[in-house]
């Protein structure tokens, strides 16, 4: 069984026309919905692309993170960034479901995911 990205959108804007006021300093979520390859049906894996620049604006120095769910970009070119995606998804396979998607909640945070952030 493979993993293989369905649709790729944000929630809170049309990603398409989408383009941010600073080229190195954007933060935003995607939601990527994969499913099986094949077969019907797709789960939600969200995802923070952001730049070094955004994170920096958001944290302070002394802090220590994880990146855990998030993309990070040096410029915004969201066709690279959904093919970084897709192919991520192209390269997860099992022999169940779950495992599959365990190894996709490393990228993005699962609609089924028990996850509690630090």
């Amino acid at each position: 069984m493979r993993a293989k990205l369905k649709e790729f959108y944000s929630l809170d804007f049309d990603l398409n026309s989408y383009w941010p006021d600073q080229l190195d300093n954007f933060g935003f979520w995607v939601r990527a919905m994969i499913g099986p390859e094949n077969e019907e049906g797709s789960e939600s894996f969200d995802i923070q692309v952001c730049t070094p620049e955004w994170l920096k604006s958001k944290h302070s120095d002394d802090e220590v993170l994880f990146g855990r769910h998030m993309l990070i970009v040096f410029e915004y070119d969201l066709d690279r960034i959904k093919n970084k995606v897709s192919s991520y998804c192209d390269r997860c396979s099992g022999k169940t479901w779950q495992e599959i998607a365990g190894k996709l909640s490393r990228i993005g945070y699962w609609e089924f995911e028990d996850y509690t952030p630090a």
